[in-house]
């Protein structure tokens, strides 16, 4: 079972590879996440970058938290 992001308005989904709970977690921290990667010097994990990215570019959608088989 797969977890991603998908914007209700747009119908696009983003698959990061991290478990349900990550994904929770990004969403409800995601102006945390930005500082540390502000001031992180080896970056992110790339499930946290392409979830971020995602978050970002449909920020006045309505983002859900989906699951695929």
């Amino acid at each position: 079972m797969q977890y991603g992001y998908q914007c209700e308005e747009c119908e696009v989904a983003v698959w990061p590879a991290a478990p349900r709970a990550e994904l929770q977690w990004l969403r409800q921290r995601t102006h945390v996440v930005r500082e540390v990667a502000a001031h992180a010097g080896n970056g992110l994990d790339t499930w946290i970058v392409e979830g971020l990215e995602f978050l970002d570019h449909h920020a006045q959608h309505s983002i859900v938290l989906v699951r695929r088989s």
